[in-house]
């Protein structure tokens, strides 16, 4: 790695936690424009967990791209076209708000999903690489710390100005005439322009600000030579942890999902109104947040990355047992302690996987983001499950408010092999440097 004066690193891992910050906050929306998206435009579980899919969907189709486009321009000029690109993404929901299709909405979260592709492709290897190794976990959780609080404000704020009055609506669309509840649907959709605007406007702004920004120039250090001084990998098929990882990384980012996006539409489900569920995902990244902060005290000097991605794992196994196991506001205060458990993943697993990759690191990179897919397939899985568990107990005689309850509840069982394959990444997989033994 290039070296750097502490005191450029500080203001670089500022600017840079700004980033995540930005990303966090457009992210962690998402929990509130689920139950929202279903009611305005009357979808199944399944469907309103598009808005997911839509977000994360663009990881898989710009995270290549995006890493031919950081070797061009570089990391600096790379998050540039990243915020600019989630600004133009923010003005689509102008036009979808006006049209109430669902499809142009899920367009505007495509296109901010590209932006944050290219924003994360370079942040993330960026902060891994800007100090030791051996502490990337540890700069990761500061980053994680920015993010999460700006999920909690997202949440908060959009909460209140999305869902305020969503349960008075969804009562009298049952009543009104089709004129009614067309106005009544309008009038939903119409909170949402404001916002998108402001949001823009900011990330415009930051878009040209960091053109400027102190951020020291960084590179990875090179692959491990042999002893006659050639390199010994040749191509990135080589190094069996990097694939693991990605997997690891693929099933994380569904699980994180899941935990912070559903929790509202699950507190919904289980009767509690919306004033208090829309309070629900700030619990889960509450939970992330002071888990990434003992992450900061405890890495490495205390705990080495890949003992707090074992205690990650199995953390996650036994609250999602615990989520099935219980009922009412209990199930959703463990659902809500997956924030414990996922807090350290993301931060163990990007050094873990990067380390002794040099010069494939961006290429490494662009596959650990395309991973992030995972968060565009398992919820909508987890939707799925719902849907088909809601269909079955009322076809033998349950009621509607109940079937969804329970079908809610038991469908959280997708995330026990989420969390098995993080523990064999974290116990095996990030050791298996090669794919001979020797």
């Amino acid at each position: 790695m290039t070296q750097t004066p502490k005191s450029s690193n500080t203001v670089a891992i500022a600017i840079i936690a700004g980033l995540f910050a930005i990303f966090g906050f457009v992210t962690w929306i998402n929990g509130t424009l689920i139950p929202f998206m279903k009611t305005m435009n009357e979808l199944t579980e399944a469907q309103s967990y598009l808005v997911a899919s839509a977000s994360y969907i663009s990881f898989v189709v710009m995270a290549l791209p995006a890493s031919y486009l950081l070797n061009k321009i570089g990391y600096r000029k790379g998050m540039s076209v990243g915020l600019v690109i989630m600004a133009i993404g923010a003005l689509v929901f102008i036009p979808a708000a006006e049209a109430r299709t669902y499809w142009v909405f899920l367009s505007g979260i495509f296109i901010q999903g590209i932006g944050m592709t290219i924003l994360q492709t370079a942040a993330n290897p960026y902060i891994t690489i800007l100090g030791p190794i051996e502490s990337g976990a540890k700069r990761i959780a500061i980053m994680g710390i920015s993010n999460k609080g700006a999920g909690i404000i997202a949440n908060i704020v959009f909460g209140s100005l999305l869902l305020s009055g969503i349960d008075d609506v969804k009562e009298k669309l049952s009543t009104v005439s089709v004129e009614g509840k067309e106005a009544l649907l309008s009038a939903m959709a119409d909170k949402v322009v404001v916002p998108y605007i402001v949001m823009a406007i900011v990330l415009f702004v930051f878009g040209i600000l960091i053109r400027k920004a102190p951020l020291p120039h960084v590179e990875a250090e090179p692959v491990a030579e042999s002893e006659e001084g050639k390199t010994t990998k040749t191509s990135i098929f080589q190094f069996p942890h990097l694939w693991l990882g990605v997997l690891t990384l693929f099933v994380y980012v569904g699980a994180e999902v899941i935990a912070g996006d559903s929790i509202i539409a699950y507190g919904l489900s289980l009767g509690f109104p919306a004033e208090e569920a829309k309070f629900f995902t700030p619990f889960t990244l509450g939970a992330m947040i002071t888990m990434y902060a003992l992450g900061v005290f405890l890495i490495p000097k205390y705990l080495k990355q890949d003992t707090a991605l074992k205690i990650s794992a199995a953390l996650g196994i036994v609250f999602s047992i615990c989520i099935l196991s219980t009922t009412g506001f209990t199930s959703v205060l463990f659902v809500a302690a997956l924030g414990i458990a996922n807090a350290l993943v993301w931060p163990a697993v990007w050094p873990l996987t990067l380390e002794g990759l040099g010069k494939f690191t961006k290429t490494a990179s662009a596959l650990l983001i395309m991973a992030i897919a995972g968060g565009a397939i398992i919820p909508p899985l987890y939707g799925r499950l719902v849907d088909a568990g809601k269909h079955k107990l009322i076809t033998s005689g349950v009621e509607e408010v109940e079937a969804l309850a329970t079908a809610s509840t038991s469908s959280y069982w997708i995330l026990i092999p989420c969390y098995a394959i993080i523990l064999f990444f974290a116990l095996w997989g990030h050791n298996m440097k090669s794919w001979t033994k020797n």
